[in-house]
């Protein structure tokens, strides 16, 4: 067996490919609508470039709140594929509820390798963090979210020791890693293989189910109702690994989401994961 019960790369796909039962090209054109119509509602947004590369940037939606909470999105495009800008329709509902957005990005396979994109996010958070006066936010009201890989770079944010970037060790206050991958022993193995060049030693140091859990933080695992099963099976296993550290985690499927739609409660029905961000900070 290549990874748990499959055999082939084909079976890999069938569990782990989003678009073999959801329309990714439809879903990247309604993201990129809802993001034009966000930053027509949101003209005071800026991007800045926090590390040496130019995939290094982060884009800030000001909430005009001084004080503010932060909240850090991640995006996701399985390492290989689309970048923060697509993903502008996060902020809206947060920045009128007084929460300061910043959405990062990050260089992409092949072109740097899985170990940099963690580098470059983690760079990304302690920018933030260090950087709360100019952007007048409370750091000690910083959370996150990612969506697919950006689900599992959340993850790593978790499992990383903010000590050692001069930062608290509870720096991050909340997540929510939707659609997440926590274990990537399945994708040496799968049609990503070819852009992702993974070796043995980088999916074990960056898999967050086998790392050590350096967060308080509340957790909020979510995965879509129409997704493959594999989803599921990887937020549970990854809920119960942070359960089993002491951490307070919530997981469960967001009833008839797909992998794409899953963002909507960030701007639809009453905006749950608004709501859940607030709760956290």
């Amino acid at each position: 067996m290549l990874y748990r019960n499959f055999a082939t790369a084909e079976e890999i796909q069938a569990e782990y490919d989003p678009a073999v039962v959801s329309d990714r090209d439809g879903a990247i054109e309604r993201f990129a609508q809802l993001s034009a119509a966000a930053t027509e509602a949101m003209p005071n947004w800026y991007s800045h470039q926090f590390g040496s590369t130019e995939a290094e940037y982060v884009d800030i939606f000001p909430s005009g709140v001084p004080g503010a909470p932060v909240h850090l999105f991640i995006h996701g495009g399985y390492w290989r594929a689309m970048s923060a800008r697509q993903f502008a329709f996060i902020a809206q509902q947060l920045v009128e509820q007084g929460v300061t957005v910043v959405l990062t990005n990050y260089g992409l396979c092949p072109d740097v390798r899985m170990g940099d994109i963690v580098d470059q996010t983690r760079e990304a958070v302690a920018w933030v963090a260090r950087n709360s006066s100019e952007l007048e936010v409370d750091a000690s009201r910083l959370t996150i979210s990612g969506h697919s890989a950006g689900g599992h770079l959340a993850a790593m944010m978790l499992a990383t020791d903010w000590a050692g970037y001069d930062l608290p060790k509870d720096l991050i206050k909340g997540a929510i890693a939707l659609s997440g991958l926590f274990d990537l022993g399945p994708f040496p193995h799968s049609w990503l293989q070819p852009a992702l060049n993974l070796t043995d030693d980088e999916v074990a140091a960056n898999s967050p189910l086998f790392l050590p859990v350096n967060t308080a933080a509340k957790v909020l695992i979510r995965y879509g109702g129409k997704e493959q099963s594999e989803f599921a099976r990887q937020s549970h296993t990854y809920a119960e690994y942070l359960v089993s550290h002491g951490i307070d985690v919530d997981c469960k499927p967001q009833e008839g989401a797909d992998h794409f739609t899953i963002l909507d409660p960030f701007f639809l029905n009453d905006a749950e994961f608004v709501k859940d961000i607030l709760s956290f900070a």
